[in-house]
């Protein structure tokens, strides 16, 4: 018993699957605020242009 136990706590695939889960998942949050930011930037530059050019 004494042996799997020790087995158990030298492995540490399991805890590389979770840091690679969690570096995806600050990436993916990262990509979605980068998004979010520039998408409000361009809808504001769209509008303006749209704007600009109903108005001539």
């Amino acid at each position: 018993m004494n042996k799997i136990f020790a087995r158990f706590m030298k492995d540490e695939s399991g805890a590389t699957a979770i840091e690679y889960g969690l570096i995806a998942s600050l990436i993916g949050v990262a990509i979605i605020a980068g998004v979010r930011i520039l998408g409000t930037s361009l809808s504001a530059t769209f509008s303006a242009v749209s704007s600009n050019l109903t108005t001539q």
